[in-house]
């Protein structure tokens, strides 16, 4: 009986016609499996289930996830990201599904790859957690670093982290209630339901690059993995060091980022999500 299997194009490009139609037929192809998106079970001789592939440098895993969670995709990754997700879809990293990563759990600071044409390297705290905009609560993350940032070569007073994300399609935050604008070329990659990225465009328009990348995956709420399967948008807002600190509470992260963006500290963009 042919298994109920969505392949998208781009997948069908990548793996070519004859193993997507040897997927379709059944062959190959999982009855039951871990949905890599929000990791609870699958049967795709009962259910619409999409093909997902995740494509390094060198190699490629194909996955399986629930046709209501996410559609049939190719997300490209780095080798180590791609290493990371096989860790998770397999549970070979011990991690345990749905912990909180934040505000709570704020997981530690990680380095990023500066902004393009930035090559210093900087160290950022990521916190995820839900945010009430326009009457629904929507998946954000929160990044401060963990000093002032300067330009190279700069010897001028001050912090440039927020003149450098304006620079780069980030936009003031002046009301927490409205939503914030898309920043075309960025995106949040999440991957076997797990955090892995915030990607930025490549240059001279070529495959997006990590400009945060977590040390490990970090595991994401129930919830919050939720929302970002349904908007598939996550809210990223971002304030110079010592601006929101860290919270406990999500309500408290609220004042904060509220008292940050009263006082011109706050700015956010809306990315598509990335994987699953």
């Amino acid at each position: 009986m042919p298994r109920m299997l969505d392949v998208s194009d781009d997948v069908r490009a990548e793996i070519g016609d004859e193993e997507a139609d040897r997927l379709l037929a059944g062959g190959n192809a999982p009855g039951n499996y871990d949905c890599t998106s929000c990791r609870t079970p699958g049967d795709s001789d009962q259910e619409r289930t999409s093909t997902v592939l995740f494509v390094g440098e060198e190699t490629a895993v194909l996955a399986f996830a629930h046709a209501s969670c996410i559609p049939s995709q190719v997300v490209p990754v780095s080798e180590e990201q791609l290493q990371g997700a096989v860790r998770s879809i397999t549970g070979a990293d011990g991690g345990t599904d749905g912990a909180d990563a934040a505000p709570s759990g704020r997981p530690p600071a990680t380095p990023f790859a500066a902004l393009p044409g930035e090559p210093r390297q900087a160290t950022l705290g990521v916190t995820c957690g839900l945010v009430l905009v326009e009457n629904d609560l929507r998946p954000a993350l929160v990044v401060e670093p963990a000093g002032a940032i300067a330009r190279p070569g700069s010897t001028e007073p001050g912090d440039a982290f927020l003149p450098l994300l304006l620079e780069h399609g980030f936009a003031p935050v002046t009301d927490m209630s409205v939503l914030p604008a898309a920043n075309p070329g960025w995106s949040v990659l999440l991957a076997a339901g797990r955090l892995h990225a915030i990607l930025q465009p490549g240059t001279d328009g070529g495959q997006p690059v990590s400009w945060w990348q977590a040390h490990q995956p970090l595991p994401v709420s129930d919830g919050w993995r939720t929302a970002a399967g349904k908007a598939q948008t996550v809210l990223v807002y971002a304030a110079p060091v010592g601006a929101i600190g860290h919270q406990p509470r999500e309500d408290l992260m609220r004042e904060a980022m509220e008292k940050a963006a009263a006082e011109g500290k706050l700015v956010a963009a809306a990315m598509p999500l990335a994987g699953t």
